[in-house]
């Protein structure tokens, strides 16, 4: 199985994270402590955690740390790292020991962008934020793909909940079924992606279909679970957020539950710097900003004009 196209990863005893945040206030109710787990499904063309996508551990290169000493290149023997110019240039995808290339650097510009984390490993150190959860907050999973490797993710799920924590999910819902059964009962509420309602423009730009996600969505939307769900639309230029698409995803929403929650995620252009250090284009025009207030308040009538409810925007 090739898991960069998209396979699932087998049950294991861990998973490779590529971020702790902690004190996050946008991936859910009150203070949060976000996990992110590497490995996605899908491969989104303005992905805002690229890092993310790939299930594999990869070496990368921060410029910013580096003082040019040369160490590393000195020990590289496939073309791993480089002179570009006057700074080095990281090819993650070469051959080398990589280890020793980042034992080698004296200011940790080069480092694994991720590391491998079993359940207990994650319930320390989340538990390390507990006091801070007292007024609301809790433990929230995201990614990549949380819900990826399904044993895993409800085995940690019910390890917080085992701890008294509150549990939040981010997922875009290309999971089997079977996995959001096991994950929802130990899940206090889901964050649930729906980027584009066309199945073609789906997968032009994520490289899969939205079927299973949009038959996940109805399977959440009809069931005892629909109070712990909201679904969020990222609004990318010139690709999600467009009248077309925006009133397709509510028209769809309000036909399964006119009071579904539906919120609105404005435009992040901070992902653009990620791209430079994964040496990567970048999908849109790197001068783009954020949608205004105004614009916001336009696609949120949109969905509105839909047939939902209860329509939220995060600014």
């Amino acid at each position: 199985m090739d898991v960069e196209q998209g396979g699932e990863l087998d049950g294991r005893a861990s998973r490779l994270v590529f971020d702790i945040r902690r004190f996050s206030t946008h991936d859910g109710v009150g203070i949060r402590t976000t996990v992110f787990f590497k490995g996605c499904p899908l491969r989104c063309a303005w992905c805002h955690n690229p890092e993310g996508i790939s299930p594999q551990r990869r070496p990368m290169y921060f410029p910013s740390r580096c003082v040019g000493c040369g160490a590393c290149l000195s020990l590289a023997r496939q073309g791993g790292m480089a002179r570009r110019g006057e700074g080095l240039a990281l090819d993650p995808l070469a051959q080398e020991d990589w280890p020793a290339l980042m034992d080698a650097c004296p200011t940790g510009a080069l480092r694994w962008d991720s590391q491998e984390m079993g359940v207990e490993q994650i319930l320390e150190e989340v538990m390390k934020d507990a006091p801070f959860y007292r007024q609301g907050g809790g433990v929230t999973l995201s990614g990549g793909e949380p819900l990826l490797d399904g044993p895993f993710a409800l085995a940690l799920l019910k390890a917080l909940k085992g701890a008294g924590l509150n549990t939040a999910v981010e997922s875009a819902l290309l999971v089997e079924r079977g996995t959001l059964e096991g994950a929802m009962p130990y899940t206090d509420h889901l964050y649930a992606d729906l980027k584009l309602l066309d199945g073609a423009a789906h997968r032009r730009y994520t490289g899969r279909d939205n079927r299973l996600i949009k038959a996940n969505l109805s399977w959440l939307l009809a069931g005892p679970y629909r109070e712990r769900i909201t679904v969020r639309t990222p609004l990318i230029p010139t690709a999600t957020a467009t009248r077309a698409n925006l009133f397709a995803i509510a028209r769809f929403l309000a036909e399964l539950w006119p009071d579904a929650a539906y919120e609105l995620l404005n435009y992040n252009p901070l992902a653009r710097d990620k791209y430079r250090l994964l040496n990567r284009p970048y999908f849109l025009n790197p001068d783009r900003q954020k949608f205004t207030p105004r614009q916001m308040e336009a696609f949120a009538a949109i969905a509105r004009q839909a047939g939902l409810r209860r329509v939220f925007i995060d600014q």
